[in-house]
């Protein structure tokens, strides 16, 4: 059997919400106020900008600079090395060639002579030397005559070797096991081992790295353009968007996403933006709700106390009474919305505890029976588990107050000789808590504000009722504190089934399903 919907919520009023603007933002002064801070928030990030391309390329020029060094030092100790090796090789050829050539000859002579001028003919920008083993320069290819053998004793004579010992490579002059002579290399027109050719490569080696480093540069400054844009970016939006907002549009948001701390940082915002937006809405709300709803009952106490004071009704215990009945109203209907608030804005902390959900809601029944039972409606409670499986960490006070105020509303809305049937199980992960009534139910087009505050799908029955009208708002939050969620199945003149569902293990976000039996 369908049981009816509660229906607590009062007309609503007609009133336009105005669009959410900080309540400064309307003055002229504060405008300007946020007019300057806006433009003082461009050039600092305009400057933060400048400031970050202005590194990327002192970072640039500095690292070229740096790695130009390195490359040179690392470069020419390598090409040292190279041109060392190369002319150690030349004076082993060329010891070697004229050791042979000794060993045939039986001594220096002509033949020895012509060894060492075809050696040198082979190399070029590279001087030769031949010292006897007294110490006698025998050849020397820089001499204009190429040497003077005659009878093999020469007179020493000026070289054009280096006089750096660092600059020449010398090889021995082996013969028959003994050392006959020496052989010295060096570069022509050097002291470093570099012939001409070897020189021009080194120059344009060096010309090369100083080239990709200067063509490095201006790429790191661009490449640093497009990065310092791409951080500035989100931070411009997030400036934009406090701005926007500190004028008063609470709608801004930066859309900034990511891992990155940036992206954190726009997520954060929004989030704390999403958060001003729903209170300044809520509290814009609550006032207008309060307003409304406190304009009946005083409005009705005026009229009855000015009728009195015109002695136009005789101030009576019967209509003294109306008055008294207003201010109680008026009472009940600010402690609710107390309540309400508390529990919207988190000020009441939802204190958890082991709590057996059905042993709650069977003591609420029991206790409720006789109320039930004056109203000349059959009240059922069933159990659909085991107190084990029923048993969540909740807060109770809480719970019970949201059982109560469904159990009421299906009272309100049963007739005489009706039923209410209150049922607790578990519905995969979920425990459910439903109430069902046979009362006169909810049209489908108002199945989405049952659980607006204030809304009645019958205002004048439901003053005559007692409701005020934010009972099942406040079913709603406090099963939202607890992670779950509220549905409503109604029909027309056949009664209405509120099914509360609270997560047995994992929280999840709290939500509101209507749909027509």
């Amino acid at each position: 059997m369908t049981p009816p919907v509660a229906r607590d919520s009062n007309y609503t009023t007609q009133e336009t919400e105005q669009p959410h603007r900080s309540p400064l933002a309307s003055e002229e002064g504060s405008e300007g106020a946020a007019w300057s801070t806006s433009r003082a928030h461009n050039g600092s990030t305009q400057s933060f900008s400048s400031k970050l391309i202005l590194a990327f390329a002192l970072t640039a020029v500095m690292t070229a600079a740096l790695l130009v060094v390195v490359l040179s030092v690392v470069w020419e100790g390598q090409f040292q090395s190279y041109t060392r090796e190369n002319m150690k090789r030349t004076a082993d050829n060329t010891a070697l060639l004229l050791g042979r050539t000794y060993e045939e000859v039986g001594g220096w002579g002509q033949e020895t002579l012509d060894t060492a001028q075809a050696a040198s003919s082979q190399v070029s920008d590279v001087g030769i030397q031949l010292v006897s083993s007294k110490g006698i320069i025998l050849y020397d290819d820089t001499w204009p005559a190429g040497g003077n053998f005659g009878d093999g004793e020469v007179e020493p004579s000026v070289s054009l070797a280096p006089a750096q010992a660092g600059s020449v490579v010398s090889a021995p002059v082996m013969a028959n096991g003994s050392q006959v002579g020496t052989v010295r290399v060096w570069a022509l027109g050097s002291d470093a081992l570099l012939t001409k050719s070897d020189t021009v490569f080194r120059k344009n080696s060096y010309g090369a790295i100083v080239a990709a480093a200067c063509a490095a540069i201006p790429l790191a400054c661009i490449m640093g353009v497009f990065i310092s844009r791409s951080l500035t970016r989100p931070i411009k939006r997030i400036s934009n968007t406090a701005k926007a907002i500190s004028n008063g549009d609470l709608t801004a948001r930066t859309g900034v996403t990511g891992d990155d701390d940036l992206g954190q940082l726009g997520e954060t915002f929004d989030d704390m933006a999403n958060t001003m937006e729903r209170d300044f809405k809520m509290e814009h709300r609550l006032t207008s709700d309060v307003a409304h709803e406190l304009r009946t009952p005083l409005m009705a106490m005026l009229v009855n106390v000015e009728a009195m004071q015109d002695g136009v009704l005789p101030a009576d215990d019967e209509h003294l009474g109306l008055v008294a009945s207003e201010v109680r109203r008026l009472s009940r209907l600010v402690d609710a919305m107390l309540r309400l608030s508390r529990i919207e804005n988190g000020t009441t902390a939802v204190k958890l505890e082991p709590t057996d959900v059905g042993q709650l809601v069977h003591g609420l029944v029991e206790s409720q029976e006789g109320l039930f039972k004056d109203q000349d409606l059959t009240l059922t409670y069933e159990q659909r588990a085991s107190s084990q499986e029923l048993t969540i960490a909740a807060d109770p006070d809480m719970l019970k107050q949201a059982v109560i105020n469904l159990m009421s509303n299906a009272m309100r809305y049963t007739p005489e000789g009706g039923h209410v049937f209150v049922q607790v199980g578990r519905e995969g992960q979920d425990i459910t808590i439903s109430v069902a009534d046979t009362g006169i139910g909810i049209a489908e087009e108002d199945l989405s504000r049952v659980f607006s505050r204030f809304w009645r799908s019958d205002a004048s029955r439901e003053r005559v009722s007692g409701g005020l009208g934010v009972g099942l708002s406040l079913v709603k939050e406090i099963v939202s504190k607890h992670n779950g969620f509220i549905e409503v199945k109604s029909e027309l003149g056949r009664g209405s089934v509120f099914t509360v569902h609270l997560p047995a293990e994992q929280p999840r976000n709290s939500r509101t399903r209507s749909s027509k039996e």
